[in-house]
């Protein structure tokens, strides 16, 4: 080793952190053992390397008792944070819907519960959309509506856009936004959804080349 008045502090703080021998010096740590020639150097562990040990021992000893043996729960402890931050965000968008309507004015509403796809059911006879897609959406003059392939686009927003605002020029779809309410809109859009994927009778071949989209 070299003096130590000699070495800067840091030097000193180095040496005592790792007890590294200096190069040059190797024989005052030289072992025995011989492998084709190659010498085995007998270093300690560095003592940062030691406490980072001892302290990892002594952290996931901790761990362990405030974990199992406490009345600690990470269980209890995510389902509780997963409220709150529920109850946060729901509050958020409470408060930014009276700042800011405008943002909200154009949002829709899917449905999926019995009483609003039945309201949709009725709509789609009394607004006389059978005529053209029948009354199990397989398609007649208009598209099959329960496949996967969409002239305008499928998914709630693009079924709901095609209703609102008509289906092609010439083709027949009149736009609804005039005649029927938003939420009857979205009625009858979540009952055309809620019969994708099933079996009509006669089914129409599929038209467009826009997959099913949500």
């Amino acid at each position: 080793m070299s003096n130590n008045q000699n070495l800067s502090a840091w030097q000193r703080f180095y040496q005592r952190m790792t007890k590294a021998h200096e190069l040059g010096k190797e024989e005052d740590i030289m072992t025995d053992h011989n492998y084709d020639g190659i010498r085995e150097l007998d270093n300690v562990l560095p003592p940062w390397w030691v406490w980072g040990f001892v302290i990892t021992v002594l952290i996931s000893i901790f761990y362990y008792v405030k974990i199992f043996t406490g009345d600690y729960n990470q269980e209890q402890e995510y389902i509780t944070e997963m409220e709150q931050g529920e109850k946060e965000v729901a509050a958020f968008i409470k408060q930014d819907k009276i700042d800011n309507p405008d943002k909200y004015a154009n949002r829709t509403t899917a449905y999926t519960d019995a009483e609003n796809l039945a309201k949709g059911k009725d709509l789609f006879t009394s607004k006389t959309c059978f005529a053209c897609h029948l009354n199990d959406l397989g398609g007649s003059i208009g598209p099959n509506l329960t496949d996967n392939k969409w002239v305008l686009g499928g998914g709630f927003t693009n079924v709901f856009n095609t209703i609102t605002k008509g289906g092609r020029p010439g083709k027949g779809m009149v736009a609804w936004e005039t005649s029927v309410t938003k939420k009857e809109r979205e009625q009858l859009t979540s009952y055309i959804i809620s019969m994708q994927g099933t079996t009509p009778a006669n089914p129409k071949a599929p038209e467009g080349d826009i997959e099913w989209s949500k």
